[in-house]
This record gives structure tokens, sequence and C-alpha cells, in this order.
């Protein structure tokens, strides 16, 4: 049997969650590009122009246009037969109108400020939400609140130790970004994401899980809508310190510093 470029990920992982319900068909089909096409048709996913998205091979996108652009003008992504792209692909199809909104972002910059060695912080912020952030949705209470300030402070022993609890009945991170996802096909314990905090009630996390899924989806669509994005809105989180994220979590793994930082003092 043919050895395909995603076989050997280890899908059971937390980590993946998000995006395995669209991975389950796709690893299993005969033509990966053919079916993620499929769904995309099926789902009726448009970019933010209204155009049918397709997932198209790398080669057809012209050597003067900038991938972003590309999508923005065509609804067609260039996707490569490699990790990275592959979960990019999967991200779309698990939250269309997150992805949607930042590729408008995205090309808006670009055809404001061009392609240059730097992108200008709003298409940079955007970037970093495309490539690398992790949504972390904490519930709108007074331990939900605890819990992110002791994430924000760098209180590691108090969020992930004190307050473990707190993950899965208060609090759940959702991968987002597909360099994020592709790191975590080789684990390494300083890997950190760029979190975006969604405030959600307590029933939120009594839904099924595409409910949530879909909420999470329309909320974080509709305020980056108005939101001028920075990257002051990311906190980091070390990823594999989410309980039961990682085996011995003990006090030796939080105690490491290189990977569980103190705040920085301004």
């Amino acid at each position: 049997m043919t050895t395909r470029f995603y076989d050997g990920i280890d899908w059971p992982q937390a980590w993946y969650a998000t995006v395995w319900p669209q991975a389950a068909s796709l690893i299993v089909a005969d033509d990966w590009r053919a079916h993620l096409n499929q769904r995309a048709s099926q789902m009726q996913l448009r970019n933010h122009l209204g155009l049918p998205l397709q997932f198209i091979p790398q080669e057809e996108l012209p050597e003067s246009i900038a991938y972003e652009a590309h999508i923005s003008a065509s609804g067609k992504v260039p996707t490569r037969e490699n990790l990275h792209d592959f979960f990019n692909a999967l991200v779309w199809l698990t939250f269309p109108k997150i992805k949607r909104q930042l590729n408008a972002l995205q090309s808006a910059q670009i055809a404001t400020l061009g392609i240059g060695k730097s992108r200008g912080p709003a298409r940079d912020a955007a970037t970093i939400f495309d490539e690398n952030a992790a949504i972390l949705v904490v519930e709108d209470s007074e331990e939900g609140r605890s819990l992110l300030e002791n994430l924000r402070q760098h209180q590691w022993q108090a969020a992930f130790v004190a307050q473990a609890a707190l993950f899965g009945s208060k609090a759940e991170v959702w991968g987002f970004g597909h360099a994020l996802m592709e790191k975590l096909v080789k684990p390494y314990k300083a890997i950190t994401a760029h979190t975006w905090v969604v405030w959600a009630d307590a029933a939120f996390f009594r839904q099924d899980w595409d409910a949530r899924r879909a909420w999470l989806d329309n909320q974080i669509a509709e305020k980056l809508l108005t939101h001028d994005l920075t990257t002051a809105d990311y906190t980091p989180l070390p990823v594999l310190g989410i309980p039961d994220w990682w085996p011995d979590q003990d006090t030796a793994f939080y105690a490491d510093t290189s990977v569980f930082r103190a705040k920085r003092s301004k």
C-alpha cells in the first residue's frame, strides 16, 4: 500500500479533536483533494466575495499573485501535498466562517499595502491567528475569570494543577492554527499557541460538539468583522501543559521554566 504524507498522524490525541470529524473520511478517501472539494461543495462553502471554495494544486497559483489575494479573488485555495496545507484545508472545513473572515482581512491588507518584507501589524496578527492560534473558551463566571487571569499571569501551577478540573467543564481549548497542528505531529514540550479567548455561558459546555463548533465559528467571525486585530489580542499557552493533553504532568513537568516561563515584567 502506498504511504501517504498524512499517514502516521496520531489522531486520538486531544489536539486533533477539532479537525478529526472532517479528517476521518478524508484519510480513507482514494483521492484526498477530490474529497476536499466534494466536502466543500456539499457544505456550500464560499469565500468572502461569495465565490465557491475549491482546493487546487499549488502549481495553479500564478507567480505574480499572492496566496491570500488569490483565495480572495478566485475562491481557490492553493493546496500542496504536505501536512501544513492538509491541516489548513481541514480548518477551512471546520471553521469556514473564521477562515473566510481572516482571508478577507489578509487580502484587504495586501490590496492596501502590497507585498513587502513586513506584513504590517493587522496582517501579521491575522497570520498569527491563521497559523498558530488556539481558541480558549472560558465560562463567564468567577471560576472562569480566575482561570484566565492565572493563564495570563503565567501562574501555570495554579491554572494547570490547582484548577485542572475546570478544563472540560468551564474551559475548552480548540486547535485552530494549521502550523500549530503540523508541529504537534511530532510533539515537543515547548510548543506554544497564541490563544484567542472567547467568553461563553455555562450552557455552551452542555451543548454537543457540533453545536459548540458552529457557535464558535459564528461568534469569532462576527467579532473579526469589527475588531481591529493586533498581536496584543493573544496570550501564550504551552499546549502540552493543558491537563490530560500529555502524560506525566507532575510537579517537575510544570517546574520546567524553559517552557512554563514567568511573565515578563514591563
